[in-house]
């Protein structure tokens, strides 16, 4: 008998997975909407496989995620996205054998691959895994410098303000602003807003007395 958590808050692939683990019918199956759920089910079922989109869910960085991998060092953990940056992958997949990495756009058979690896407690990397994580080796990347509207819109997301409200006050699309999101978390090698709050105050696109982590 396996325990698993499906952490992914995208119906669709949630369904997907959850339908793959119960043809097994000895395989238990949790759900988790947030972190602070997954943290819970974890307490209880220590050794239990995560299957998560980090993209989904609230953590603020990698940091918070490697924190709780550690803590309940008995699981493994696979991570299943759309997006995950080179960086990312890199910093997770050395700092810890927990997690597998693969991509939804892949296909099937790389999570079948992925969750026989973890039930022999080995990692799995997908192809795309290997490929950015080989990638990240061989060059020292870094990160384009932002344009104007870029750097704007990473100050406007610092101070909290959502997607429809840079879009409103900048006379664009949402799909616009959405576009430049993507492209500056691309550039900066980052997954979440917090993390480009930390990159705004660094670069001093912030005043840090007057906002609160």
């Amino acid at each position: 008998m396996r325990k698993y958590i499906v952490a992914d808050n995208q119906e669709l692939t949630r369904f997907a997975l959850e339908s793959l683990l119960q043809r097994d019918e000895e395989n238990i199956v949790y759900r988790a909407f947030d972190r602070a759920g997954l943290v819970e089910l974890l307490k209880e079922h220590q050794s239990a496989v995560v299957l998560l989109d980090y993209t989904l869910f609230d953590f603020a960085d990698e940091d918070q995620l490697l924190i709780i991998a550690e803590r309940f060092n008995l699981s493994d953990w696979i991570l299943i996205s759309d997006e995950l940056t080179p960086q990312f992958i890199r910093r997770v997949v050395y700092s810890s054998h927990q997690f597998s990495v693969v991509f939804k756009e892949g296909p099937m058979s790389e999570i079948r691959e992925a969750l026989q690896a973890v039930d022999r407690h080995t990692r799995y990397l997908s192809q795309r895994a290997l490929e950015f994580i080989i990638t990240q080796q061989q060059e020292e990347e870094k990160p384009d410098i932002l344009t104007a509207t870029e750097t704007e819109i990473v100050r406007a997301i610092a101070q909290g303000k959502t997607t429809k409200e840079i879009a409103a006050e900048r006379f664009s699309s949402i799909h616009t602003v959405t576009t430049h999101r993507k492209n500056i978390f691309r550039k900066l090698g980052i997954n979440t807003a917090h993390e480009a709050v930390k990159y705004a105050l660094r670069a001093g696109l912030i005043d840090p007395s007057e906002f609160y982590i």
